[in-house]
């Protein structure tokens, strides 16, 4: 007996009632298509269990179908929420994607690009474990880079980062629109990019920002700091949620209920801390899957031949808990 011949594309578009081309593009995350007809034709993938052959993809496009991602964010703590974002676009194209930790380390970083660009990939994508800018990866590179996260100083280069300013306002215009009046900032170094955008962002809406660390200790001395000096508070935007869990354990310690007395909100809507706070933290979300997602987009645009330069700013969106309502 005669094994079943595998499925083709032809065979997908078939199912899908598509044009071969549309079933292509469908399943390589290339065109502009609509949402329904991409589910239609990756069902159909699907159901005839179609496995497209790669080396017949590479030799007829000089494609690898392989993405590198160079990130220094060891912990993961940003990088793998935009890695699972990146391999949710990625992954629909049958891209797959090389992680690569530099660690902070600019030999290790040329060796993990020289190593990624002979293995021909198709694209990169540069990450880091903090906002902010940085010098281009590389010049005259043979493959599109998308940074994330992160933006290059190279004006020609795309970049996608999070709205951090936007971000922060949720914070302040949540708390103004459930009655608070009296608004203070506490975040984290005075010289960390994150910190002073996201100050600068609430300037006329709070008092003078009180900088200090990115961590729950410092929250709480921050809190003890307000309290001192008598300001009559009754919202505190924090910069992150370590110093906003560590600002409403002093405040409560203190006497002061949260929200009811004051409103505290943090900033990253890390879940480990957000939903363990007494009580839960009204946080900012960077969105940081979204955010990959749109990286990888811009990548397959750039591998396309349609590179979109510039700095692209992702929306951030607002998570509401306890911590803001009574």
């Amino acid at each position: 007996m005669s094994r079943p011949r595998p499925a083709t594309i032809r065979d997908v578009a078939a199912l899908a009632a598509v044009s071969v081309g549309t079933a292509s593009k469908a399943l390589n995350g290339r065109g502009s298509l609509r949402a329904e007809t991409v589910a239609r034709v990756r069902q159909a993938a699907e159901q005839l269990d179609f496995r497209p052959n790669q080396a017949a993809r590479s030799l007829h496009t000089d494609r690898t179908y392989t993405v590198g991602m160079i990130t220094t964010d060891t912990i993961g703590r940003f990088s793998i929420p935009l890695l699972i974002g990146a391999e949710d676009i990625l992954g629909a194209g049958q891209v797959s994607v090389l992680l690569c930790d530099a660690r902070d380390d600019p030999i290790r970083e040329r060796h993990h690009l020289q190593v990624l660009l002979s293995r021909r990939v198709d694209g990169i994508i540069v990450t880091g474990r903090r906002a902010g800018t940085r010098a281009p990866i590389g010049t005259d590179l043979p493959v599109p880079v998308v940074y994330a996260f992160i933006s290059s100083t190279g004006p020609a280069d795309c970049s996608v980062v999070p709205d951090e300013t936007g971000g922060i306002r949720l914070a302040a215009d949540h708390l103004r629109s459930t009655g608070r009046s009296r608004l203070v900032h506490v975040t984290g170094p005075e010289h960390h990019h994150s910190a002073r955008v996201r100050a600068a962002a609430l300037t006329g809406l709070v008092s003078e920002p009180l900088f200090g660390e990115w961590s729950e200790a410092w929250g709480r001395r921050a809190a003890g700091l307000l309290l001192a000096r008598d300001l009559g508070f009754d919202g505190v935007i924090c910069g992150n949620d370590q110093i906003a869990r560590g600002v409403t354990e002093a405040l409560r310690e203190a006497g002061r209920n949260v929200p009811r007395d004051v409103a505290v909100t943090g900033f990253d809507n890390w879940d480990v801390i957000a939903e363990a706070s007494r009580p839960p933290l009204t946080s900012v979300d960077m969105d940081l899957d979204g955010l990959g997602r749109a990286a990888a987009g811009l990548l397959l645009e750039a591998i396309d031949g349609h590179a979109q330069p510039g700095l692209h700013r992702h929306p951030a969106r607002l998570i509401i808990r306890d911590s803001t309502i009574s």
